[in-house]
């Protein structure tokens, strides 16, 4: 009932900060999404690494967030697997905004050369050395190692949300280099819309999911950041629509602290026929 567009685009980020869920909670209420009429919607539950060794860890498939030290993470997952985690994939960031990314996807490129297959996000800081970074993540990845960027393109502060045309920029450029990648912060709703309460302008998922579409069709920088501007659904359905049935290019997907509440944008704008078994 979730169109092959749409497949895993939504990842269960209910454990992150400031969620008040625990894991056992988690768990349980991902159990129930993997098992829902919208289950072909709901990628990996992802887990914090910090919150590992805190209390039993069920059984459970989930991708792992580095939010400990680079050097930390073999054993980290290592424990994982070990209580029956079956660990789909980890992301972890390279560097702090304005720092060298270069030290940082060096590091992960040798912990993911040591994984044997584990799919890895690094996540590169949309600012100084960044074209660089992708090119290095480019490189490894031609090299056989399961590694792809990330990106932040939301935040605590207006500087940590990319212009239309700074993120069509990044996907151009992910394109490019043939690099899939996963977005996190800010993609609180399908279209790009400002939020009341902070007066932050943020990026719609279904804006990012069109823009790919363009920029995998190839798509100029300005054609893709048009898209990623607009701010009424209408321009973005059709094209969504006409897409439907094929893969995803570009974009692997995006976490959200309550699956539901993209699933119900994507109901209402009549692109997922809800329903139940």
């Amino acid at each position: 009932m979730v169109p092959p567009l749409y497949a895993g685009l939504v990842d269960d980020a209910s454990l992150l900060p400031p969620s008040p869920v625990g894991l056992t909670d988690a768990v349980a209420k991902h159990h129930e999404h993997a098992t829902a009429w919208y289950r072909g919607l709901v990628g990996s539950l992802l887990v914090p690494a910090s919150v590992v060794g805190t209390g039993q860890v069920p059984r459970l498939t989930a991708g792992l967030i580095g939010d400990v030290s680079a050097a930390a993470l073999p054993a980290t997952v290592e424990k994982l697997r070990a209580s029956g985690v079956v660990v789909e994939h980890v992301e972890a960031a390279v560097a702090r905004r304005g720092e060298d990314p270069q030290p940082g996807v060096a590091t992960l490129c040798e912990f993911a050369a040591a994984q044997n297959g584990l799919p890895l996000y690094a996540e590169i800081p949309l600012s100084w050395g960044l074209l660089s970074a992708l090119d290095s993540v480019a490189e490894a990845r031609a090299g056989g190692l399961p590694i792809a960027p990330k990106f932040r393109v939301g935040g605590l502060a207006a500087e940590l949300f990319p212009t239309p045309v700074e993120l069509a920029a990044v996907i151009c450029a992910c394109r490019d280099r043939r690099l899939p990648f996963k977005l996190a912060a800010g993609l609180r709703h399908a279209t790009r819309h400002t939020d009341p309460e902070t007066g932050f302008t943020h990026h719609g998922f279904l804006n990012v999911l069109v823009a790919t579409v363009v920029a995998a069709e190839g798509g100029e920088v300005a054609e893709v950041a048009e898209a990623l501007a607009a701010t009424h659904p209408v321009p973005l359905v059709e094209p969504a629509r006409a897409h439907r049935d094929g893969p995803r290019p570009l974009f692997v997907g995006f976490g959200a602290a309550n699956v539901v509440e993209p699933l119900t944008e994507l109901v209402r704008l009549g692109l997922i026929n809800g329903g139940y078994e």
